[in-house]
């Protein structure tokens, strides 16, 4: 079956295939032809356009990304740590998986109250300024069911990707603030989130006047690495992300006066980290 499932996959590589067309390239019976292009569509492997042909699916693009995600990782930690050291708030890297995002990488605040969240943890895409970012660019029908349940609206949504950036208070976990900005991988496609996050004493009701400028420069510089990684495949002869439409949404606005200049310089030196608090470390619900 799944030779088969491959047959019907190689075949829409070609293009917009009608259920006759793709039993006419595949040679299958009708009866199969129909169940597994359902069954792929279902797993989103296998999509429908406006006409109701079938087409290859989102899921495709999502693993064709995650192929990249080595070269994601070994850049992240240097600037999660950078992140860390202006902010003097735990940083993180998110992935969507399915239904919830992981946190795939990260870099913690040494000493003092702070947000720990472990790499590997699973969180919720119903609340959080990361799980904000991994949904707002979603395709239309994905994006209405993520935000069934959800702690924000299609109308966060929208500002977010106005604005270019989200921000969240106490919307995971109570006394947790946050930001976040989109990581975009060839095509513009959103493929990870950075964060910052903290206690809201520290992070305010508005985290985004604080941070959003330096946490857009740290999405913008692993943005850069997937991009030059695709341009690198490409001189080398090796096939590349699938082509994608540009993404809407446009440059973050600056933050607080004073930041502006912490972020041009975000990527390329480290900054001594602020003053630990004295505080005890506490885990995430």
């Amino acid at each position: 079956m799944l030779d088969k499932a491959a047959i019907v996959l190689g075949a829409l590589e070609a293009g917009p295939a009608s259920l006759a067309s793709l039993v006419a390239a595949t040679g299958l019976a009708r009866p199969t032809a129909h169940r597994l292009a359902t069954a792929l569509e279902h797993h989103r492997l296998v999509a429908r356009d406006l006409q109701g042909r079938f087409v290859l699916g989102p899921r495709l693009r999502e693993l064709a990304t995650a192929a990249g995600e080595d070269r994601l990782l070994e850049a992240a930690n240097p600037v999660l740590a950078r992140l860390r050291d202006i902010t003097g708030e735990s940083a993180q890297l998110y992935r969507r998986q399915g239904d919830s995002r992981v946190c795939v990488a990260g870099a913690e605040r040494l000493t003092g109250l702070r947000d720990t969240v472990p790499v590997g943890a699973t969180l919720t895409m119903k609340a959080g300024s990361a799980a904000q970012i991994l949904l707002a660019w979603e395709e239309p029908d994905r994006l209405h069911r993520g935000l069934r349940e959800a702690k924000f609206t299609a109308t966060a949504l929208s500002a977010v990707r106005r604005r270019g950036w989200a921000q969240s208070v106490g919307e995971r976990e109570a006394g947790v603030a946050s930001v976040s900005a989109p990581v975009r991988g060839p095509g513009g496609r959103v493929v990870a989130a950075v964060s910052v996050s903290g206690p809201i004493e520290r992070l305010s009701r508005q985290p985004g006047r604080l941070h959003a400028q330096i946490v857009c420069a740290a999405a913008a510089k692993l943005s850069e690495v997937l991009q030059h990684q695709q341009q690198g495949q490409q001189a080398a002869g090796q096939p590349g992300q699938p082509p994608q439409s540009p993404q809407p949404g446009r440059s973050p606005q600056p933050g607080r006066a004073g930041q502006a200049a912490q972020a041009g310089q975000a990527a390329q030196s480290p900054v001594p980290p602020q003053q630990a608090a004295t505080k005890t470390a506490r885990q995430p619900a």
